[in-house]
C-alpha cells in the first residue's frame, strides 16, 4: 500500500476517490488547488500523485511540470486525471513526465488497478532480477535505483523502465512506435514525439553514459553492443 496524494478540485470526485482509496489499504493527502498540491507534495513526499487537469488556480500540466523539475519530487509517479480526451493532451502529459493518463468518467476499479501496476514498477517488485552493469552504469532493478559511476541518479518510473527496455533489447534498434507500445503501453499510432523527448530528458541525466543510448536517423533507439570508454 502507498501514500497517495490526491490533487482534484471536484470536492464529491475528491471524496468519493478518497474513500475507495483508503477502502484499498491506501493513506491518502488531498488538495483542491493546484499550488496546495505541490506545497504536500514537497512537505509529505507522497508515493504516488493523482493529478487533474483542470484545475481552478492553475493548469494541471503546470503542477506536473513543476512536480517534476523538482529534485525532491520528480521521481514520484503521477497519473494525470482529465475529462479532456484529445490526443494532444495525453501526449502533452507524458512530455511532461506522467505515467500515466485517465479520461473522465472512469472506473474507480480500473484507477485501482493502473495505480498498483504503476507502483510494482516503481517499486520493482517481481521475480529477483540481478543488477545490470554497463560501463559507468548500474542499474538495481529491485530496488529502482541507478548509478553512474559513484553518483546515483533520480529517475522517474518511465524513464526507469525506459532505460531497462532499451537495456534488456541491447544492440537491437527499437523504433519509436515499438518503445511507445512497450514502454508507455500506449497506441503506436500516435505521435512519436513523447518518445524523443523522455530520450533527450535520460541522456541529460545518464551523463557521460547517455552516449549508451545511440540515435539510428530515421529509425529509433539503440542501447549500445559494448561500452564505449572500452574501446568499442
Amino acid at each position: 500500500m502507498a501514500h497517495i496524494l490526491l490533487i482534484e478540485d471536484e470536492a464529491d470526485l475528491q471524496r468519493i476517490l478518497e474513500f475507495n482509496l483508503r477502502q484499498a489499504g491506501h493513506e491518502v493527502s488531498a488538495a483542491l488547488r493546484g499550488r496546495q498540491g505541490i506545497q504536500l507534495a514537497r512537505e509529505r513526499s507522497p508515493e504516488f500523485i493523482i493529478l487533474d487537469l483542470m484545475l481552478p488556480d492553475m493548469a494541471g500540466t503546470e503542477v506536473c511540470k513543476l512536480l517534476k523539475r523538482d529534485a525532491a519530487t520528480e521521481a514520484i509517479p503521477i497519473l494525470m486525471l482529465t475529462a479532456k480526451g484529445e490526443e494532444v493532451d495525453r501526449i502533452l502529459g507524458f512530455e511532461l513526465g506522467a505515467d500515466d493518463y485517465l479520461t473522465k468518467p472512469f472506473s474507480v476499479r480500473e484507477l485501482l488497478l493502473r495505480i498498483d501496476a504503476i507502483l510494482r514498477r516503481a517499486r520493482g517488485e517481481g521475480a529477483l532480477q540481478l543488477p545490470i552493469r554497463f560501463g559507468k552504469l548500474c542499474v538495481e532493478r529491485e530496488a529502482h535505483r541507478v548509478f553512474v559511476g559513484e553518483k546515483e541518479v533520480e529517475l522517474t518510473a518511465i524513464e526507469f523502465k525506459l532505460l531497462v527496455t532499451l537495456y534488456e533489447r541491447k544492440n537491437r534498434v527499437q523504433s519509436r512506435t515499438s518503445l511507445l507500445d512497450n514502454v508507455w503501453g500506449i497506441d503506436a499510432d500516435i505521435t512519436t514525439r513523447t518518445v524523443d523527448t523522455h530520450v533527450k530528458r535520460l541522456r541529460e541525466k545518464m551523463g557521460q553514459a547517455g552516449d549508451y543510448i545511440e540515435t539510428i536517423r530515421g529509425v529509433g533507439y539503440r542501447f549500445a553492443e559494448l561500452p564505449k570508454e572500452d574501446g568499442s
